[in-house]
């Protein structure tokens, strides 16, 4: 314990977070790690009052966060129903997979999580926001980015620990990074209302533009801070606030944000089911909102492990350590795929058989086998020190982390609209596609009065020609499924409220469903479970579902999950 705490305090003390550009995208900072470097000692004299030290500072703070990088996906999707370990895979991800934390674990490092708050912290304090150049503020943009660096790193590290210190001045001496560490925590709720007070003053503060880094559009590396608002308030239960900076990102007239309708893999032609149409990525530049770039090469710096971990290289000999759950698995087969086939005469709806099909991927959703390869390499010499079968993941891009991609955004949204009590409206990101001309079509009178403040979207820019619902990213034409509708009661209820009450429950349902089946293995499903088992107070929501990722009940590791504390990794 005394080592860790140790161990904790000396990344808490590190100094200023000046990073370079150099033969790779980002240089270390390990020179800076020093706690008795001079920079620490009289840190006084260490002013941010230079358009290159500010440069510099967020590029170090960068540098910080790509440490974490990889650990925001894998403690989202080893934890969660959607992935399993291999027997390839290493002890540390297996007893990660079992909520295990009676040894040591590599993915349990706190302190790296406090290393990018420290430096976020030392640049907040010391930056002139004052100074002005032609009635501009010099450093108003990177004030804002590293605002946002910040709020993104306490909502993982909370989401990941459940009570974390929450340090907001930064610490420059071992007395007072104890006296922090020791001091009282914060819950996922109040880390979630502090920062939404934090970032609402600098909401619509443009992000630093840097061009090209290392063949990377900067603009990318700075954390959306509306999206981040909205999954503070949605955390928090301020849905519609959660809502309205939703569509206030979405809808901005700078750069619109849709559902592209021409990303989407289908069955194209009825009757004839042998090779899927369409191309389906989930890593180009239009739907990567915001991204964590990391090195290419090991001699730059930090570079990710994640395609030695999900897939198959020549340095793992071809041994992936995680893969697609059965869970995934059967619920992309359990989606109803329709094809609306049009002819001179009429337009029919054809459902797609949900078996029969020549691979098991085939059936159902396609998304999961747009971006999931296992390959053969056949008949294996017992003692060869290779794999009989190769793996690949198409999400995992060239050694860059997506921390923001649209349609996530999108089903977020759809999450704040549905509790906010505008189920129907939410549908409209589901089912149809998010334009004035579906909402008038398919949201009634009576909530469309109340929700058209949030999905108003500009008329030019977003249409029935150009967005679809995000179900028709792999299930065929979903406008036109008679089985994924807005779920009605048996009976007519007492009252309109009575029907909405009992509507919200069973579009979340189907919310959380879409997410796992369009982002899966990005790092999100653990903590989508969590947020809605938290938010209705049960448990076994998230239990019941991470207790199945084998196919059938884990009832040992149910039971372990019906205590929300085992949900939280350990602080040292």
């Amino acid at each position: 314990m005394k080592k860790n705490i140790i161990k904790f305090v000396a990344f808490l003390v590190t100094a200023l977070p000046l990073g370079g550009v150099g033969g790779g995208l980002l240089t270390s900072c390990a020179d800076m790690l020093d706690t008795t470097s001079e920079l620490v000692e009289f840190e006084e004299d260490n002013t941010l009052n230079h358009p290159t030290d500010s440069v510099y500072s967020v590029m170090g703070i960068i540098n910080k966060i790509q440490t974490i990088a990889d650990r925001t996906v894998l403690l989202g999707e080893v934890r969660s129903d959607l992935m399993s370990v291999t027997d390839a895979a290493t002890t540390d991800l297996k007893r990660l997979a079992a909520f295990d934390f009676s040894e040591p674990n590599k993915y349990n490092q706190v302190s790296d999580y406090y290393a990018v708050i420290n430096n976020c912290n030392y640049y907040l304090a010391h930056i002139d926001t004052a100074m002005q150049r032609r009635g501009r503020k010099l450093f108003i943009n990177e004030y804002a980015a590293v605002k946002g660096f910040r709020a993104w790193t306490y909502l993982e590290l909370v989401k990941a620990y459940g009570q974390v210190p929450l340090v907001t001045q930064p610490l420059m001496t071992e007395r007072e990074a104890l006296a922090a560490m020791n001091g009282s925590k914060a819950g996922i709720k109040e880390i979630c209302e502090y920062f939404i007070n934090d970032l609402t003053p600098v909401a619509y503060v443009d992000m630093p533009v840097y061009g090209n880094i290392g063949n990377r559009p900067s603009s990318k590396f700075f954390i959306p801070t509306r999206a981040l608002l909205g999954d503070l308030c949605l955390w928090a239960g301020r849905y519609e606030e959660a809502a309205k900076w939703y569509a206030d990102y979405l809808n901005d007239k700078k750069n619109y944000i849709r559902v592209n309708a021409s990303n989407r893999v289908r069955w194209a032609t009825p009757m004839v089911y042998t090779s899927p149409s369409g191309a389906y990525s989930v890593t180009g530049d239009i739907e990567r909102l915001a991204i964590i770039p990391m090195e290419t090469r090991i001699f730059d710096g930090i570079i990710s492990d994640l395609d030695n971990i999900m897939g198959s290289t020549r340095e793992n000999r071809y041994f992936y350590q995680l893969e697609p759950s059965e869970g995934i698995r059967q619920l992309s087969a359990s989606q109803v795929h329709c094809i609306e086939h049009k002819t001179d005469i009429a337009t029919d709806t054809v459902y797609v058989p949900l078996t029969g099909m020549s691979d098991r991927l085939l059936n159902g959703d396609l998304r999961l086998n747009a971006v999931y390869r296992i390959s053969s390499l056949g008949s294996q010499d017992p003692y060869s020190e290779y794999s009989s079968s190769t793996q690949s993941i198409s999400k995992l891009s060239n050694g860059t982390i997506t921390t923001y991609r649209s349609p996530m955004v999108y089903l977020r949204f759809a999450e704040a609209l549905n509790r906010s009590g505008f189920p129907q409206s939410a549908m409209l990101i589901l089912k149809y596609g998010l334009c004035n001309e579906n909402a008038r079509l398919y949201v009634d009178s009576v909530e469309y009065a109340s929700s058209k403040r949030y999905i108003n979207f500009d008329e030019i820019e977003f249409t029935r020609e150009n967005t679809i619902g995000i179900h028709s990213r792999g299930s065929g034409d979903s406008h036109c499924n008679a089985f994924y509708v807005l779920p009605q009661p048996q009976s007519q209820l007492a009252t309109r409220k009575d029907t909405v009450d009992y509507q919200i429950p069973l579009v979340e349902d189907l919310i959380v469903n879409e997410m796992a089946l369009e982002g899966a293995f990005e790092g999100y499903r653990f903590y989508d479970l969590m947020r809605v088992a938290l938010r209705r107070n049960d448990p076994a929501y998230l239990a019941n579902a991470v207790a199945r990722r084998q196919g059938t009940t884990d009832e040992t590791l149910r039971q372990l999950l019906m205590n929300t504390a085992n949900w939280y990794l350990p602080l040292p």
